[in-house]
């Protein structure tokens, strides 16, 4: 991923959140803060996940990957995100950049199908429960879960591969804090019409196409609850639903805000703080919405901690 003769910039310098200098400390804090949180956080889901046998069922394997795919793409954004706010200048190379925008979009894209999977593995949970062994098999499962990678893989590779065409000269400041499409684009001194295509046609197929599955998804699903006579049923159904919806609109929303968008309304400092939600404060949520709001989640960790502070006893 080298400059080639393409571009005569070598480097470029990340603008970051804001140039106020009473806001650097507080934010690197609170980022900092965020940053730990999410680690800690989706190590102990996939820890828990995979440690807990009564959790070894489709929708933990999918909240298992979406651990690990929120882990990644905020360890690709966050750290260097940090430095700008102890450094005056957060300089960052043109291959690390490429690298960078790489494996954010490979990660981010996977979470959008992924999200897309989970809401239809809670389609056939509720809507085709006799069938959902059948269904939601382990073959099924581990063939839904390359799906999701593979499209990651493929939509990051051609994002970065038009990326990597784009001609930059002069101006090597990025209005933002990681290296992401459209900031990029804004610096080029060569056509991005091929780029801004592709861009829009990856678009429709990584977030549209997803969402509108989702919504598919979850039309079926409440058509089901309102069938469903008791008021104990309804509340158990809809509340195997509700931590994923909950994800589903922040993650989306702010996305659609991002990309979606018409570029004569947007804005840097509105992109800049939808793609704080998207890239930071969905993966740190994600493990609070599913385990605070799910009741096997606490049982399984409230077990491991019984068993862990017994062997502690039983060696003293």
């Amino acid at each position: 991923m080298a400059a080639g003769n393409h571009s005569t910039v070598t480097e470029f310098i990340f603008a970051g959140l804001t140039d106020k200098p009473e806001l650097q400390l507080p934010l690197f804090l609170f980022f900092l803060g965020t940053y730990m949180f999410t680690v800690v956080g989706n190590l102990v889901m996939i820890t828990l996940i995979g440690l807990s046998s009564h959790l070894h069922t489709p929708m933990y394997y999918f909240l298992s990957s979406l651990s690990f795919i929120d882990l990644c793409y905020s360890t690709v954004i966050t750290p260097k995100m940090l430095v700008s706010f102890v450094t005056e200048k957060n300089i960052i190379s043109y291959p690390e950049c490429m690298t960078q925008l790489y494996f954010f979009l490979f990660f981010i894209i996977s979470e959008c199908h992924m999200l897309a999977v989970m809401a239809y593995d809670r389609y056939v949970a509720i809507c085709k429960p006799l069938l959902y062994n059948i269904t939601m098999s382990y073959q099924v499962c581990s063939w839904l879960i390359v799906e999701v990678y593979m499209m990651g893989l493929i939509g990051a590779t051609v994002h970065t591969g038009c990326m990597l065409r784009v001609v930059f000269c002069k101006d090597k400041i990025i209005n933002h804090y990681f290296c992401d499409l459209l900031p990029l684009l804004e610096l080029s001194c060569s056509s991005t019409y091929i780029s801004e295509l592709v861009l829009l046609c990856l678009s429709a197929v990584n977030i549209v196409a997803p969402t509108l599955a989702i919504l598919g998804s979850y039309a079926s699903i409440i058509a089901s609850i309102l069938q469903i006579r008791s008021t104990e049923g309804r509340s158990k159904a809809f509340s195997t639903c509700s931590s994923h919806i909950l994800a589903v609109t922040i993650f989306y929303g702010s996305l659609t805000f991002m990309y979606l968008q018409p570029s004569n309304v947007s804005s840097v400092d509105q992109g800049n703080v939808s793609s704080v939600f998207y890239t930071i404060i969905v993966p740190m949520l994600n493990p609070l919405i599913y385990s605070l709001r799910n009741k096997d989640a606490k049982v399984a960790l409230k077990k491991i901690i019984e068993k862990r502070l017994f062997c502690i006893s039983k060696d003293l």
